[in-house]
């Protein structure tokens, strides 16, 4: 994917990599460079896709965002949040372009994938054009990088077809490497790629060991955002709050305050409203469910209900009070990502990811690791925030005319591109304290 360069207050990054799948060139701080495979064909500039069908995929991705926020609520239900779905979907999608067999159609449902792998590449495709801001986007006060790239063991067969895939859909050539003899080198290379995408908020995606001389492709996206609010909040009318964590437990925290006219909703008691950030092509959308019932509203939401808020909402004045908050998470997606409907990519007697390869054999690629990072920073000014996925594979309602949200309690919150509905990052906020 090709780079935008216009947009300034989220980071995100992505890496994938198989040890027998997959860019920036240009030696790195280890000095070394990587080589290039390229397909003869050009990135699709205009690719030809349906409204019902981009609306229908984005929708199916939010479905998606919502199993993977949901899985890591399971595993831990009282920590804060962060993750990039986007991110996640399209660093899979680079790999699922390899996938064949039981193996392509695990994917392909854990991940809310629609259509064959033709229609579903094109639709991604059309998705990240619709996503690059505007010519007259202003770089100090909104910036929305999205890159992929993919790295690949040197001398390894990969298939005309698969590259001519990544090249199409993705923009993506394929960045060569000595993973067989030097994987820590290779490695370094690439998490130094990572950091340099997302202003070295993601700096070591991809921890020691992760790759070794089985690896053949790792696959990266990376997605830096970084903007102003339209409407900044006065540093001279913050002042400490107490905010009830998900446990009962009180602290105090920094509640940032302003009143202003903002799209919101009443839905069923739970309150909705959107800050949108300069240009107002993103905005972040906050949802504060009723007190006591975070825990029953966040285990049934679905894509259906989320976007149905996000429908409801229409400007009206009030206030808003919000904390400020600043967190990462870091989490491993293996298991989440096969129990939630793809174990035999992980199986190296299972998975099937002959599509990557010339000569259409299995070469025993499986996936070894998969690993999303997340960063957050909300304040008066606007929002930064970076995530990163990586995955490593180898051989063996009406509204009201003036409102008061205050966010004192546990509340969730989606950044997500307004004219396509994408989510492009989810969260959780319910110990607003272990947050500052």
């Amino acid at each position: 994917m090709r780079s935008w360069n216009r947009r300034d207050v989220l980071a995100l990054a992505g890496a994938l990599s198989l040890p027998a799948l997959t860019g920036c060139l240009g030696a790195g701080g280890n000095g070394v460079t990587p080589g290039l495979l390229v397909s003869n064909l050009s990135r699709d500039t205009d690719p030809t896709v349906s409204a019902d069908d981009l609306r229908a995929q984005v929708r199916a991705n939010t479905a998606f965002a919502l199993d993977l926020h949901q899985s890591q609520v399971d595993a831990d239900d009282t920590g804060n949040l962060f993750l990039s779905p986007i991110s996640v979907s399209l660093a899979m999608a680079m790999v699922w372009a390899g996938a064949r067999g039981e193996t392509e159609t695990q994917i392909a449902e854990t991940l809310h994938y629609l259509g064959d792998q033709s229609d579903l590449h094109t639709t991604f495709n059309r998705l990240d054009l619709a996503l690059e801001p505007p010519e007259d986007a202003e770089d100090d006060a909104f910036r929305l990088d999205l890159v992929n790239a993919l790295w690949g063991q040197e001398s390894y067969p990969f298939s005309d077809d698969y590259l001519d895939t990544l090249a199409v859909n993705y923009g993506a050539g394929l960045r060569t490497l000595d993973f067989a003899t030097a994987p820590e080198n290779a490695r370094e290379t690439i998490n130094e790629w990572v950091a340099e995408q997302t202003e070295d908020r993601i700096e070591d995606l991809l921890a020691e060991g992760t790759i070794d001389d089985g690896t053949r492709l790792v696959a990266t996206n990376a997605v830096y955002f970084k903007a102003k609010w339209a409407h900044t909040f006065s540093a001279g009318t913050t002042t400490d709050g107490a905010f009830t964590a998900i446990d009962g437990s009180e602290a105090d925290v920094p509640l940032m305050r302003q009143t202003a006219p903002f799209p919101y909703a009443d839905v069923d008691g739970t309150q909705v409203v959107e800050l949108p950030y300069v240009g107002e092509d993103v905005s972040m959308v906050v949802v504060l469910p009723p007190e006591g019932e975070f825990a029953s509203f966040e285990r049934s939401l679905d894509a259906d209900g989320l976007h149905g808020l996000f429908d409801a909402l229409e400007l009206s004045s009030g206030t808003v009070v919000l904390p400020r908050f600043t967190f990462g998470s870091k989490v491993g997606l293996n298991q989440t990502l096969a129990d939630l409907g793809m174990p035999d990519a992980f199986d190296h007697n299972r998975a099937d990811f002959s599509g990557m390869v010339e000569d259409g054999t299995q070469q025993d690629l499986a996936i070894t690791d998969v690993a999303h990072q997340g960063f957050v920073a909300v304040d008066e000014e606007g929002t930064e925030a970076a995530a990163a996925t990586g995955v490593v594979g180898g051989v063996t309602s009406m509204p009201l005319e003036e409102f008061e949200f205050v966010a004192d309690r546990p509340f969730l919150f989606a950044i997500r591109h307004r004219e396509t509905d994408s989510v492009l990052f989810l969260g959780r906020i319910v110990d607003a304290a272990t947050a500052q």
